[in-house]
């Protein structure tokens, strides 16, 4: 800057005030109300209570004086002589519904217009969200009226709370509890060897499914996810557990197409996973099943490409999902398999004699028998020992499925903390030990060697089931009382070379050492009672795969028999 210009007079910009800004001064101040006028009277209580907090004696001696001063009104966003704020939003009873209007009314020290004392919230206060109409939530910054009122206390209650003789009084608010969701129910369908219907139909009931009905080949009923779970790891005579997802009825095999293409499978799986498809019929007028499977196959994934831009790969060995469509007359019912491998595959037999006995036959013939768990049981022919293993996890309560996959742990939305918790709880309730003898006797070595290993593999110790090499004309009976129930050789077991003295020899064995015992076999052979010279109380038909078999039902009593 040059000299000459540091020697020029400074001019003053000046800005008069109008006759506008005159009018402004002299009307009222706009009060602030709602959520900001909230959020700063918060910080002005947060900065006394601060000023308190530092010097008690200094912030009394200011409030006294503020409160002797004449004629003075308390500040906007400040409360009378206590030094608290004035209503955010006014009180709904003052004229002009403004704040700080009025001349205050009071007649001591701490106190406000017709109103206890209140104190501001100290720092370490928890702050709890005052209830609101219906329970809502309070929400702070909801401009929905005034702002909070605090519990009033007596003055000294500062003075106590500062000293640390009595903790801050906090409004604990009560939560109204969630509403549960109503879980979805199935239909379900579970399939079973031919005779034991009414047993799976019990089985299913003591699970706790009251509505379990008896039905062809099997029982329905209905249950939630959570129920179809259950249902699979604790039947012991069920194949399958299904549920239906689809029915209608048909006219023509393309009606299976639409059918399957309506139904919602991306719930289940999508095109990332394998499916299979099986299809069964009974009194269906559809000329080829192969077709009609085709169909449901090409509906499954012609819905998954649409939605999905891809359809799932075809895997017939382990699939990932499982789906079974079923005719019957002019209907059509389409099931997803929740079991994936059929149930009675318990996951501890490897290995196989002859003409092996399916588990879940073996554990309905002990159903059918009425056998008491705490009873002994013997198997004069045992095989591969699946009967006595069967019934020793009966006995311990060991579920059947604890030890194997399923087919709905590989679905989609599959929970498996919840899955584990189900299977935590039932191991939890397993027995340590047997309370009688099983027992087992087979001619074969190699057969004795497949029990104990099957047994090994289902987590039984050598003493929980003695199998020992032996023959059945020949044993003696563990105890005074008990069942022997057993699948003797029949069919293919019996061979070319039969002993024609054998059935005699074991009926007189049985008169002589098993008075007071129940027999029950299955066999193929309706002849077997009378070669047994043994007349049975019952008889039960029942299907061993493909054969049209009986198990016979006798009471051993030591009077009333002639030795043979």
């Amino acid at each position: 800057m040059s000299s000459d210009e540091q020697d020029r007079p400074r001019k003053t910009l000046t800005i008069k005030k109008t006759a506008r800004d005159a009018h402004a001064e002299a009307a009222p101040k706009r009060v602030r109300t709602g959520a900001r006028a909230r959020l700063v009277a918060q910080n002005e209580r947060t900065k006394d209570n601060l000023e308190r907090q530092k010097d008690p004696e200094g912030y009394q001696r200011r409030q006294q004086e503020s409160a002797r001063g004449p004629g003075k009104s308390p500040a906007p966003g400040k409360r009378g002589p206590a030094g608290r704020e004035q209503d955010a939003r006014g009180s709904a009873s003052r004229a002009d519904g403004r704040r700080g209007d009025s001349p205050r009314r009071d007649a001591a020290p701490g106190s406000r217009s017709g109103r206890a004392p209140q104190r501001a919230p100290r720092l370490d206060d928890q702050y709890i969200a005052p209830a609101t109409p219906a329970g809502r939530f309070y929400d702070p910054f909801e401009d929905d009226g005034p702002a909070p009122e605090y519990l009033a206390e007596p003055e000294d209650a500062h003075a106590a709370e500062l000293a640390g003789e009595r903790e801050p009084i906090v409004e604990i608010r009560g939560r109204r509890p969630r509403e549960t969701r109503q879980a979805e129910v199935f239909p379900i369908f579970a399939p079973c060897p031919q005779g034991l219907e009414e047993a799976l139909t019990a089985e299913m009931q003591a699970l706790g499914f009251e509505d379990a009905q008896v039905g062809r080949a099997g029982c329905s009923f209905t249950a939630d996810w959570s129920g179809v779970q259950r249902a699979n790891l604790y039947s012991r005579l069920a194949t399958r557990i299904l549920v239906q997802v689809a029915h209608a009825e048909i006219s023509h095999e393309d009606d299976i197409l639409d059918l399957a293409r309506d139904t919602p499978w991306e719930r289940w799986f999508g095109a990332e996973q394998t499916l299979r498809v099986d299809t069964s019929a009974i009194k269906s007028p559809v000329q080829s099943l192969q077709y009609c499977n085709l169909r449901a196959k090409d509906g499954i994934c012609d819905r998954l490409r649409e939605l999905e831009g891809e359809r799932p790969s075809i895997d017939t060995v382990r699939p990932d999902a499982r789906v079974h469509l079923f005719l019957t007359g002019h209907t059509a019912t389409l099931y997803l398999d929740t079991s994936g491998e059929s149930l009675f595959k318990r996951g501890w037999r490897l290995d196989k004699g002859e003409a092996p006995l399916r588990e879940n036959l073996a554990a309905g013939m002990l159903a059918l028998a009425g056998w008491d768990p705490s009873a002994p049981l013997l198997d004069p022919f045992c095989g591969s020992g699946t009967i006595l293993i069967e019934g020793a996890w009966i006995a311990l309560g060991v579920p059947p499925g604890i030890s194997r996959p399923f087919g709905f742990e590989r679905l989609r939305g599959h929970d498996a903390y919840r899955w584990r918790d189900l299977k935590d709880d039932a191991r939890s309730r397993i027995l340590p030990q047997l309370d009688a003898p099983l027992v087992g006797y087979d001619l074969d070595p190699q057969a004795i060697e497949f029990a104990r290993n099957n047994a090994e593999r289902a987590w039984l110790t050598a003493d929980s089931i003695r199998f020992e090499v032996g023959d059945a004309r020949h044993i003696t009976a563990p105890a005074d009382h008990g069942w022997i129930v057993t699948n003797p050789p029949y069919g293919e077991r019996m061979g070319t070379e039969q002993d024609p003295d054998l059935w005699r020899d074991w009926a007189a064995c049985l008169k002589r050492n098993f008075a007071g015992w129940q027999l029950h076999a299955i066999t193929s052979d309706m002849t077997l009672p009378n070669q047994m010279r043994l007349k049975p109380k019952r008889r039960v038909p029942l299907h061993n795969g493909s054969l049209d078999c009986r198990l016979f039902g006798f009471e051993l009593v030591a009077a009333g028999y002639r030795d043979a």
